[in-house]
Parts: C-alpha cells; sequence; structure tokens
C-alpha cells in the first residue's frame, strides 16, 4: 500500500520499560534522558504515578516525592523516547561539539560557516580622519596630505596620516580633498589626489583645470575611491595630492579642512 508524505521514523517502535532496584530513597537514574516528567509513565506498586505530583524527571535524573523502600516495586515506561525534544544539559556542549575553527575570545563570534571572526566581520579594521585645519602646500609638487583628527579608528594601527590595518584583506579606500587657491588670481588650476601603497603611487585621480573669470579665488573638488589588497601586518595607505597653478601671482594653495578626508575599511575577508 503506498504511503503519502513523510514516513514516520519510528514506525512500529515498541516503548522501552526500565526497572529500578529501589531503596530508601528519592534520587534514581534513568536509562535514557528526558526533557520533563511527562516524557515517562512511572509506576510503584503497579499504580501508575502522577507526573510533577509525585516525581520530576530532567535528563536522566528522575527525582521521587516520598522516598521508596527495598520492597517496593517502580518501573518506568518511556513513552516513545521523545526524538529531537531533549534539551542538552548546561555546560554540555563545547568547541569539540561543535567542530568551529578559528580563535574563540571576547572579540570573535561564530558565524554561519562555523568559524570564529572578528566581532566585526567585515567592515572592520577602519579608520576616517580629517585635517585638523587649512593646509598650506607647494605648487607643482605631489604632497603627503596630513590629516591629524581621527573621527573614528578600530583595531588598526593610523599614525603620521598613514594606515596600517592589523587584519588582512581587501579594503575600500577614500578620500576627497577641497583645494582652494590663497589669493584671487586668474590662474589655470589644477587638482590631483593619489592613494600610495607601501610608499608607491597605486591608484591617481585628475579633476578638469579651470580658469577664473575674474579677480576671485578657485575652488576645486577632487575625490578618489578604490579596493586595495592588505596583508594585515605591513602594508600601509598614504593619500597624496597635487597642485598646479600655471598663471598666478603666488605658489601655493590651500587644502581645506571642510569637505576633505581619508578613510578605509575592510570590505572581504
Amino acid at each position: 500500500m503506498a504511503y503519502l508524505g513523510n514516513q514516520p521514523a519510528l514506525s512500529y517502535t515498541s516503548f522501552a520499560k526500565q526497572d529500578f532496584t529501589t531503596s530508601a530513597t528519592t534520587s534514581y537514574t534513568l536509562d535514557h534522558p528526558v526533557t520533563n516528567e511527562n516524557e515517562i509513565a512511572l509506576f510503584i506498586n503497579f499504580v501508575r504515578q502522577e507526573p510533577t505530583t509525585a516525581y520530576s524527571a530532567s535528563n536522566t535524573n528522575l527525582t521521587l516525592t516520598s522516598a521508596t523502600s527495598a520492597s517496593d516495586d517502580m518501573y518506568c515506561v518511556f513513552l516513545g523516547k521523545a526524538v529531537q525534544t531533549v534539551n542538552p544539559p548546561n555546560g554540555s556542549v563545547g568547541i569539540s561539539q561543535l567542530s568551529a575553527t578559528g580563535t574563540k575570545d571576547a572579540t570573535t563570534f561564530l558565524r554561519g560557516d562555523n568559524t570564529f571572526a572578528s566581532a566585526g566581520g567585515a567592515n572592520t579594521p577602519a579608520f576616517m580622519a580629517k585635517p585638523s585645519g587649512n593646509i598650506s602646500i607647494s605648487n607643482n609638487t605631489v604632497t603627503k596630505l596630513l590629516f591629524a583628527t581621527e573621527d573614528f579608528d578600530t583595531d588598526s594601527d593610523y599614525a603620521s596620516s598613514t594606515f596600517t590595518p592589523t587584519t588582512a584583506g581587501k579594503y575600500q579606500v577614500s578620500g576627497a580633498v577641497q583645494w582652494n587657491t590663497d589669493t584671487n588670481w586668474d590662474a589655470l588650476y589644477q587638482g590631483r589626489l593619489f592613494v600610495y601603497k607601501n610608499g608607491s603611487q597605486i591608484f591617481r585621480n585628475d579633476v578638469d583645470p579651470r580658469v577664473s573669470t575674474g579677480d576671485v579665488p578657485i575652488s576645486l573638488y577632487n575625490y578618489i575611491n578604490v579596493a586595495v589588497d592588505m596583508n594585515g601586518s605591513s602594508d600601509y595607505l598614504e593619500l597624496y595630492g597635487y597642485v598646479n597653478v600655471d598663471i598666478g601671482n603666488g605658489a601655493l594653495s590651500n587644502f581645506w579642512q571642510t569637505n576633505s578626508y581619508f578613510t578605509a575599511f575592510r570590505i572581504i575577508t
């Protein structure tokens, strides 16, 4: 005869019975763990006892309300030996049962792939820094941009405007600078922004030159965004800038504090 639906896993399985050797005690050990006293039928001198009132049970521990005597006959029937309903005892599950890999400590968590990872996962380490004030830089000179004020810094080494992550991975690196001439010039003005890794340029972005039409300062905004692989130990990142004033009365321009920043965060472990 055909069967529709999921076939019961314990079809035609007999209930298990346990006979006890009684004594003047209230504590006994069950052959099989249970969640509570409702999962067994307990008989003393062939009279079924009421769960909770006459006895309690948890895991393999059976506790009677009143002590038995050595002459009593006591047995229990496990009511189906409940499948997938038994709670593991407190403290019985550890790392060896989970087969988890990685380091378990206050800074990690257990991921779905059964590995311990940094509590931040992706997006950490990360930092964001800004200049502490407007900074003048020389014309026609590639210059390291100094960011002295950190908005945040998580698990990284950020010093002297240099970001050294402590965790390997791919990082999203971004920077933005607002360039401004320091006097009212009629000038051809060009700005460039560079990402340096370990002292060498790896990415560059140029902004279109502008010419002022009157005796007014020129302002230019430059932005850079790139993904960079970092080894999490010795690799470091820096932001460099360059400005060029072809016509004018001076050799300086301002790297303004307003709208300027340098930031990086891990996007792939």
